[in-house]
């Protein structure tokens, strides 16, 4: 396995958002993270990237209230989950977070070059560009463009394109048809597909099941912080009380 997860539970404040959770992506997969809004999937992703900060079985105290964090996160077979957020970016996890969140006063290809902060090499930087250029060649032609006046779907491919830049082992994205027109969801559904087909695994978390599901190699169902179900897409569609309980269909 790429990215293992191993019993992780996360609390906020007395309350269990991830509870005992046990998940992988393997090396070439595309997996989808699906289940209902406040089921723990961004919580999830912010965990495993190092965005919630882990400190084992003890309390960290936030601004809001109490975080703690339990379990196990390995990556590339190395574990992960007592180093900070920049050196699992190091390592090639990636997080494309929700709500796209560009650097609005930049331009197109200031956000892109922000993306690569982490390498060093000229030469890959621009082969990198070329790639996301041709991936999305909407970006190219809006390069010189301030970031925030671009549409919400060009700020999506923006998003993903940024996270591609420091060349990532794992992409993780993170809602991307949030706020979407169901013609830029498809648009931006058929760029990630795009970026699986360039030999990147992605684990995506959505809630557009019916077109996940036709995208991921195998899917997992979340529910109150829980894997209820998981599997192909044509098997856990088959399941009558899970399609209407849990995704909404």
């Amino acid at each position: 396995m790429l990215l293992e997860v191993e019993n992780l539970s996360v609390w906020y404040d007395k309350a269990m958002l991830i509870n005992h959770l046990s998940m992988g992506v393997d090396t070439g997969e595309l997996v989808s993270l699906v289940g209902p809004n406040g089921a723990g999937k961004s919580t999830l992703l912010r965990a495993i990237t190092g965005l919630v900060s882990w400190e084992r079985e003890i309390t960290r105290r936030s601004a809001h209230g109490d975080i703690i964090l339990e379990g196990k996160v390995t990556f590339d077979r190395e574990r992960i989950d007592q180093i900070p957020a920049h050196e699992i970016a190091k390592r090639g996890l990636i997080h494309c977070p929700e709500r796209r969140r560009p650097f609005r006063e930049m331009t197109v290809l200031d956000n892109l070059m922000a993306g690569a902060y982490l390498l060093k090499d000229r030469n890959e930087i621009r082969n990198n560009l070329s790639k996301v250029y041709q991936l999305f060649p909407i970006l190219k032609d809006r390069s010189n463009q301030i970031s925030g006046t671009l549409s919400g779907g060009e700020q999506q491919m923006l998003a993903i394109g940024r996270a591609l830049m420091s060349k990532p082992k794992l992409l993780c994205i993170d809602e991307p048809s949030t706020g979407l027109a169901p013609l830029l969801r498809a648009e931006v559904f058929q760029k990630i597909r795009g970026v699986h087909q360039l030999g990147i695994t992605v684990l995506l978390v959505e809630q557009e099941v019916g077109i996940v599901f036709q995208m991921a190699t195998r899917n997992y169902v979340l529910s109150s912080g829980r894997i209820i179900a998981q599997g192909p897409g044509d098997q856990l569609l088959q399941d009558e009380v899970l399609r209407k309980t849990y995704l909404g269909l």
